[in-house]
């Protein structure tokens, strides 16, 4: 897997979590329990959409080797996605599905609210765009994880259920990344070393309220989506996502 400097690397990680995430919640078109909510759904897909557009534009420019942000979506390989490894699982029922937006969200709001002081006056920006979208998707999500998890038994027992499925998949954003403390240092990401205990203030607030347990600490020594090294599911998504695009290269409107 080759490897960019570490600015790179992080626009990476944004742009394919957020286009992978996206993706996703595509797929749920028709098939929301209601149709408030598959309107809401793919609102949040296509802020996602957009802000995967703007970080993957960055990194291609920085690149600098002739790709789009389309060709780094529609042209890379599994092992070349920095994807978190939770956006990539599948959606599930409509527990998981939002259990699965809260716990990115709540890495990627407080993420993006550091990025809005890098020293990088670019990432600057479009985290400061991102951010105003970001901080209604963490509304919206925390509010359905209360919603269910101190609703009817069912939707409790749903959403528990949810949360203990997916957790295993929480050990990237849980612990500290070798990736921000490089960056936090150089002031590109400043104070990003705090977002794993920001990510943990959030998660046991939202689930104290929402009367749900906490699953175990997750842990993982093989898999890691800042390293190329991803679960099957993602290799379906991109077969699905690619597929024109590999089947008629440069094809154009």
């Amino acid at each position: 897997m080759k490897r960019f400097d570490d600015t790179t690397e992080l626009l990476l990680q944004l742009g394919d979590s957020a286009m992978i995430q996206a993706q996703r919640l595509c797929e749920l078109v028709g098939g929301a329990p209601a149709l408030e909510e598959e309107v809401a759904l793919m609102n949040v897909g296509l802020d996602l959409v957009g802000q995967a557009r703007n970080w993957l534009e960055y990194a291609a420019e920085r690149i600098g080797d002739g790709r789009t942000a389309d060709d780094l979506v529609f042209l890379r390989d599994q092992g070349e996605y920095r994807n978190l490894l939770i956006v990539e699982q599948p959606n599930g029922d409509f527990a998981m599905t939002m259990a699965k937006q809260f716990l990115f969200d709540a890495w990627h709001y407080p993420l993006l609210e550091k990025l809005c002081s890098s020293s990088d006056e670019k990432i600057a920006g479009i985290a400061a765009k991102s951010l105003k979208e970001s901080s209604y998707h963490i509304r919206r999500s925390s509010e359905w994880i209360k919603r269910l998890g101190d609703g009817t038994s069912e939707s409790h027992e749903r959403m528990q259920s949810a949360l203990d499925k997916i957790w295993h998949f929480t050990f990237e954003p849980a612990k500290p990344c070798e990736l921000f403390k490089t960056l936090d240092s150089s002031g590109i990401a400043p104070g990003v070393n705090d977002l794993c205990s920001d990510w943990h203030a959030i998660i046991s607030k939202t689930l104290t309220e929402a009367t749900l347990m906490q699953p175990e600490a997750a842990d993982n020594n093989y898999l890691s989506g800042a390293k190329g090294l991803h679960t099957e599911s993602l290799g379906f998504i991109l077969a699905e996502m690619q597929f024109l695009q590999r089947a008629y290269p440069n094809a154009s409107w």
